[in-house]
């Protein structure tokens, strides 16, 4: 089912998808950016797909991988020989009615570190896109709230990110005081 269900996707679609990747029994397909959200929105509603569930939203930051490798687990149609940016935007969906996944990976560059955002579509996309946000650096536009989820707010930098020193400083904060987060007289 999963080489079906990467043509089926590809002839629904043919100028949104660059590349795809049948590996273990699991489908991947490599997605246009500027069609991604036009894609995502049809592998949702589309009875033929009926991607109900975004299980997760991450990042892959590939700027120490090797270039001969990565064609490898991003290979790109035939005649495409652009060169692969350094990060990979990825969504893993699941079908519930027909029983099948799907990997989407979206090619996303350094220099315009940006997507459109998924929760308009799958309200699960929230907490994964501020992740993703928080310890790589992506900017989800469209995102109802994208702040940092798991580093705090005055953190520099993107902690995933192959460059972000393994060494360094960050802010030092004075420690919360608990009567600042309830309303409970007990605590104040």
């Amino acid at each position: 089912m999963s080489q079906k269900l990467i043509d089926l996707v590809r002839s629904a679609k043919p100028k949104a998808v660059v590349g795809s990747l049948l590996s273990a029994g699991d489908a991947t397909v490599i997605v246009a950016r500027e069609q991604v959200l036009e894609l995502a929105t049809l592998l949702r509603d589309d009875p033929k797909f009926r991607f109900d569930v975004l299980i997760d939203v991450t990042a892959v930051d590939y700027s120490e991988y090797d270039p001969a490798l990565r064609h490898i687990v991003t290979p790109l149609d035939a005649g495409n020989d652009a060169p692969l940016p350094r990060f990979e935007v990825v969504y893993h969906l699941l079908s519930m009615p027909h029983k099948h996944r799907l990997r989407v990976k979206v090619l996303v560059s350094e220099d315009d570190f940006r997507v459109p955002s998924m929760t308009g579509l799958w309200q699960s996309a929230n907490w994964g896109e501020r992740e993703a946000w928080d310890m790589f650096g992506v900017k989800f536009e469209g995102h109802p709230d994208l702040r940092r989820v798991l580093t705090y707010e005055e953190f520099v930098g993107h902690p995933l990110r192959k460059d972000f020193p393994q060494r360094g400083y960050q802010p030092l904060l004075p420690m919360p005081n608990l009567a600042d987060y309830t309303d409970n007289e007990t605590y104040r």
